[in-house]
């Protein structure tokens, strides 16, 4: 993105002697700064980061989180190691000539209990502070400064780049193990980079299609035991059990959570086919939305809420197809174009709708054409945008294993996260607010 080459003549470069000969290997050979007209190697990096002074929490998760993007971030090979942008001073030019765009710089101090750190992005060709310095409070024990870490990465990333982070977000899925009546299920969250996984629910039996609250506090998600209908729950994320939102009797699944979090769009045959419902968040009588003689499921909220995508058969037998419903008009809207369209997600602009194609992950716009195909996963899974839409998550198989792949979308890292058994449904929850 940022591809600099900076030529310097030694007459304006005014740094102290011990810079004049900078022995680094950034490049894997030596810059020796002689001659006019010197032409600085480039180098690749876009962000140089500082491990901040007084930390060893956040730094590794900060250097991590930024490291999986499209911006590559280097914190090896330095030539100096300031906690602050006035320790820059006299040393500027030195910094400019290695060519990386942007420097993060940063300390931690700790006082009763509570972990300050103050931390700044400098724009080095400038010597520009990016919006001023930054400070961040946080309790002193290891969850909330894993956390803090990952919300500093957001504010680095959306300083540099104009767009939010998603690492703060949190993952939610399905982990299966053993089948038919010793099947056991659980829900499970882990942060956005596949550490600190967490138990919020096991069965015996099934889980599906969970969904966040927009808040990212609240988990919706369909359970069935033996021998029972698939029932919508409602869990706080942070604490509680989970409470029943559907007790109807035929399958109630695919619930997704309306923009301002008030309503849950959800699939159910309680009143003969399945048909899509509109239902408080926090319970009551559900309105019926489709009224078709086909089966209509898989409802997703558009981000602005005056839409939804849904899934139906009516074009014949094992032929579905993603349709839009328009909340105003009452109109509805054929989008796919393949021969097998389901599991439609928006991203959050709703400029692109992530679904499953046939038995490939895929990623279309909003006229139906596919913008990406990300192949067969081998469990017939759609992948399910991060909060920012720069990157994708979704479930597949490797062997006996079950991996959650984290996919970048514009040149960043793809990492994936094995679990025991079978993985399903991975979805990215917005950072709770």
């Amino acid at each position: 993105m940022y591809n600099h080459i900076y030529k310097k003549k030694l007459a304006t470069i005014c740094v102290s002697a011990s810079f004049l000969i900078v022995s680094t290997n950034l490049l894997a050979k030596e810059i020796v700064v002689l001659q006019e007209n010197y032409e600085i190697p480039i180098q690749q990096n876009q962000v140089a980061f500082v491990p901040f002074a007084g930390d060893t929490v956040m730094s590794p998760i900060i250097s991590n989180d930024l490291g999986k993007t499209e911006l590559k971030v280097t914190s090896e090979n330095l030539p100096q190691q300031p906690r602050s942008s006035s320790e820059l001073a006299g040393t500027l030019p030195v910094w400019q000539s290695i060519g990386i765009p942007y420097l993060v710089v940063g300390s931690s101090s700790t006082n009763r209990g509570k972990v300050t750190t103050n931390y700044e992005v400098i724009e080095v060709k400038s010597g520009r502070i990016l919006a001023g310095k930054q400070s961040l409070t946080a309790n002193n024990d290891k969850e909330s400064m894993r956390y803090a870490g990952h919300v500093i990465a957001d504010k680095v990333y959306e300083l540099i780049t104009g767009t939010p982070g998603d690492f703060s977000g949190r993952i939610a899925y399905i982990e299966e193990e053993l089948s038919g009546k010793n099947k056991v299920s659980r829900l499970k969250i882990m942060d956005a980079d596949g550490e600190n996984a967490r138990t919020l629910a096991e069965v015996k039996g099934s889980i599906f299609s969970p969904a966040w609250s927009p808040d990212g506090k609240r988990i919706a998600y369909s359970v069935q035991r033996d021998q029972s209908y698939q029932v919508i729950y409602v869990q706080n994320v942070d604490g509680g059990g989970a409470t029943p939102l559907t007790p109807f009797s035929g399958s109630n699944l695919s619930p997704s959570f309306s923009p301002d979090g008030s309503k849950i769009l959800f699939s159910s045959s309680f009143e003969g086919s399945a048909d899509i419902y509109e239902i408080s968040a926090s319970g009551g009588q559900p309105k019926r939305l489709t009224s078709w003689s086909s089966s209509e499921v898989q409802p997703s909220y558009a981000p602005d809420g005056q839409s939804f995508v849904f899934v139906s058969d009516r074009a014949g037998f094992n032929k579905p197809q993603i349709y839009r419903y328009e909340f105003g008009s009452g109109r509805t809207t054929k989008l796919s174009n393949s021969g097998y369209a389901t599991s439609p997600q928006f991203n959050s602009d709703g400029s692109q709708i992530a679904f499953l194609n046939g038995s490939s992950a895929a990623i279309m716009n909003s006229n139906g054409a596919i913008t990406a195909n990300f192949g067969n996963t081998g469990i017939d899974e759609a992948p399910s945008f991060s909060p920012n839409g720069k990157r994708v998550v979704y479930a597949s198989k490797q062997g006996s294993k079950g991996i959650i792949t984290i996919k970048s979308l514009n040149g960043g890292e793809t990492f994936g996260k094995s679990g025991q058994g079978t993985i399903r449904s991975p979805v990215w929850s917005a950072s709770p607010k």
